[in-house]
């Protein structure tokens, strides 16, 4: 339990928690509660990851590349844990409430994706600094949490086919 809660507390370090306009709010029994941690891309969820992924795309594209590395790997490591979260929810409340597992392994399968394009990003970073050694365990990662008959396995696939760390095209029509 402390290694999750120091675990959400980097990840939550690094990511702003309250919302510049209006934050998301519910209301129970009367009394609004701010929805913080929901709101838009300034809360902790999947929307901040696709911010974290666009400012990281910013920045690599103006050529700041430490940035760059930064804001990918923020959005790599909410992504994670978010996956963790969803799955150990849907986890709890299997046999119990069909609809909760049902929504969490829907955000967690969203969750995965979205850790394995922060993978391929950060990995085109590193190899853009000819550091191709720190990106094949991104590339890696991201053949199995998607498999390679996925688009985005196949490209990581192909990644480290072109800097040599393995050999054997992988075609998806191809015979074993």
């Amino acid at each position: 339990m402390r290694r999750l809660l120091l675990s959400l507390g980097v990840v939550l370090a690094g990511l702003p928690l309250v919302a510049v306009g209006q934050p998301a709010t519910a209301q129970t029994g009367g009394v609004e509660v701010q929805r913080v941690l929901a709101s838009g891309s300034e809360g902790f969820n999947l929307s901040t990851v696709d911010t974290l992924l666009a400012r990281g795309d910013r920045e690599a594209s103006s050529g700041a590349l430490a940035e760059a590395v930064k804001s990918y790997d923020k959005a790599r490591n909410a992504a994670r844990s978010l996956l963790s979260f969803y799955r150990d929810l849907g986890g709890a409340f299997r046999g119990l409430d069909a609809r909760i597992p049902r929504d969490m392994d829907q955000k967690g399968r969203e969750a995965i994706e979205k850790l394995s394009q922060a993978n391929l990003r950060l990995a085109a970073v590193y190899r853009r600094q000819n550091q191709a050694e720190v990106a094949v365990p991104l590339l890696v990662e991201v053949v199995k949490l998607m498999t390679p008959a996925s688009p985005d396995g196949r490209k990581a696939y192909q990644q480290l086919l072109e800097i040599g760390f393995v050999s054997t095209p992988y075609t998806p029509t191809a015979a074993n």
